[in-house]
């Protein structure tokens, strides 16, 4: 019965507005097809627009925000009663008897925007409110102002009126980028809603009646205005006393403004990369792209993959990472300080060795949110820092060799591949102690040509070494001379297994919960045995030799246990150090962007100074 008296009703205004002109009969006859398709166009009301993604540390203390609108959905329990009041008397008095719309105030707005010849909005009910900020354009037509009717009307028989008036609390505009009541509240005065004063929410209310006029940032004066008439409302209709309504009026409001929060920008800006291999793993993306035939595939499964993430990030997620913020801060102003000025630059990551979590990032001098992130982008030669991985625990985890075995420190070539060792030595029968401590590049050569690449290979393959190609495949790798390279986030994951032999990707993030608090996404907490124990403890030994003995003398930390690899690649292009205390695993680099030779830093070890700073 309800809905056919809607109909009539809307039908019996046709005549009415006919009268006003043909011009609008015209628009009408327009309209009337809109109402073939209101079944389908209106469908269940989502909230489609971004809502806040935010990172927390390992403390729980959020460091990030990422939006654009600052919306916090609240539910209309959860809404304090005076501000539904404020609402519904200032805005729809009759909103618990209409059916959408409010005839006899729609007569009466078109009686006067006709006589004024204007298209002046009036009489809109709080449903009409909301079907023209979810659905409709602001043009001020009668044909888009007809459309809102049919669209209330629709919305009314789809929803009770409680959920409409949630809805429409939930999406009225604040100003400052700033939607619904919940988000106004923590944007002005950074409270829940429900601590603010009754002065503090009618001071909020006042602003969407006209959010430019009514801005508190700009236009504090006219919004207090607005909200002393809101509080002789509430006054008139006896929520409120007169008195109390005038002492309201007297107390101070002091606005609070929530700023953005973007604290470590380098870590933040890893996190959002991470995500997309946790969906993709997660999800069965990364297995699908593995199993692609083709090139197109592989696209088809990335768009896949981005649309996925921008459903997620607009959510409004929450990311809970292992950031040590007191160590983030104190590594990047260290480290920007060791750098000085100039084009130098260096990247740098902390592994928590217990959780296998990253707990610090650098990605460059002075580095600012999306920059070239030179800790997980920078693809350079590893260089001798390579050697560990690639040949020397293979070789132990495949042989009977220890670090106690000889092997020859002269020249030596496999076909047409000749490397020399530093400064040109040659050297006789040593150690392998010996020549790993002095990174012998000819001993490195020897001993990889007995493993074999392939075998060499097969490890290297068990790591996240992203820019390693089969082209890679050949005897220079031995050295750390790879087609494209490596980048300090995968040496300092591949170096974890030197923890104790096992193996599992290093991460940022520890969960992904939705905005209800559920976790969607995590980590699995397996891992893989790559080396023995007794490689593990080799390997151990030999790093440890570099920094007491060999290359790599200056390196320090205050823990029972430090041990490091050096790498210099051609031409002095790039300085690397690898290595891990018994509380952290590390891998640091410095060189420049437009690579060249860095001879006459060499004796400076600025890398040292970093590695030392960061594991300390």
């Amino acid at each position: 019965m309800k809905q056919v008296v809607g109909f009539l009703l809307i039908l019996c205004s046709f005549p009415l507005l006919f009268l006003l002109g043909r011009e609008i009969w015209d628009e009408v006859t327009v309209v009337k097809a809109h109402e073939e398709r209101i079944q389908e166009q209106i469908q269940l009301p989502t909230l489609e627009s971004q809502l806040p993604v935010t990172m927390v540390d390992r403390n729980g203390q959020i460091f990030s925000e990422e939006y654009v609108e600052w919306r916090q959905p609240i539910k209309l329990d959860d809404v304090p009663e005076v501000v539904k009041q404020i609402f519904l008397l200032s805005e729809d008095q009759e909103f618990f008897n209409h059916i959408g719309f409010n005839l006899s105030a729609i007569t009466r707005a078109i009686v006067v925007n006709s006589s004024e010849q204007s298209l002046e909005q009036g009489g809109s009910t709080i449903t009409q409110q909301l079907v023209r900020m979810r659905y409709l354009s602001e043009e001020k037509t009668y044909e888009r102002k007809l459309t809102e009717l049919f669209y209330a009307y629709e919305l009314e028989q789809l929803y009770d009126k409680k959920e409409i008036l949630e809805m429409y609390l939930n999406e009225i505009y604040f100003n400052n980028q700033v939607y619904g009541i919940g988000a106004a509240a923590t944007y002005y005065f950074q409270k829940p809603l429900a601590q603010l004063t009754i002065p503090q929410m009618a001071f909020i209310a006042a602003i969407p009646n006209n959010p430019s006029l009514y801005d508190p940032v700009n236009n504090f004066e006219n919004t207090k205005a607005r909200q002393e008439r809101l509080l002789d409302i509430l006054a008139e209709h006896d929520v409120i006393s007169k008195d109390e309504a005038e002492a309201y009026k007297q107390e101070k409001i002091s606005l609070n403004l929530k700023r953005k929060i973007q604290k470590y920008p380098t870590y933040s800006t890893y996190v959002l990369e991470e995500l997309k291999s946790l969906v993709a793993q997660n999800d069965g993306f990364k297995e699908k792209l593995a199993n692609a035939k083709t090139k197109e595939e592989k696209q088809i499964i990335q768009s896949q993959i981005e649309q996925k993430i921008n459903d997620l990030l607009e959510s409004g997620i929450m990311i809970e990472t292992a950031l040590e913020p007191e160590k983030q801060e104190k590594d990047e102003q260290k480290i920007n300080s060791i750098l000085g000025a100039g084009s130098l630059q260096a990247s740098a990551v902390v592994v928590d060795n217990t959780t296998r979590e990253i707990i610090s990032l650098y990605g460059g001098k002075n580095y600012k949110k999306y920059d070239f992130h030179r800790a997980y982008q920078g693809v350079r030669q590893p260089g001798s820092a390579f050697k560990p991985l690639i040949v020397y625990a293979p070789l132990f985890e495949t042989t009977n060799y220890s670090p106690d075995s000889s092997v020859s420190g002269g020249h030596y070539c496999v076909g047409n591949f000749c490397p020399q060792n530093y400064g040109g030595g040659v050297y006789g029968t040593v150690s392998i102690r010996t020549a790993f401590k002095y990174s012998y590049n000819t001993s490195a050569l020897r001993l990889f040509h007995q493993i074999g690449v392939d075998k060499g290979f097969e490890y290297i393959e068990k790591f996240n070494f992203n820019s390693i190609t089969d082209q890679d495949k050949t005897y220079s790798a031995s050295l750390g001379g790879l087609t494209y390279g490596v980048t300090t986030l995968e040496m300092a994951d591949a170096y974890t297994s030197f923890i104790d032999g096992t193996y599992k990707p290093v991460h940022s993030i520890r969960n992904v919960k939705d905005k209800h608090g559920n976790i969607l996404y995590s980590w699995p907490e397996e891992s893989e045995t790559i080396w023995s124990n007794q490689t593990v403890k080799y390997i151990r030994s030999l790093l440890h030799d570099v920094i007491t003995s060999g290359t790599g003398r200056g390196i320090w930390a205050n823990s029972s246990y430090v041990g490091a690899k050096t790498g210099t690649t051609n031409d002095y292009r790039d300085f690397w150090l690898a290595g891990l205390t018994n509380e952290y695993t590390s891998a640091v680099w410095i060189g420049y962007d437009k690579p060249r030779s860095m001879q006459d830093l060499e004796d400076d070890k600025i890398h040292f100074s970093i590695f030392n700073t960061i594991m300390n």
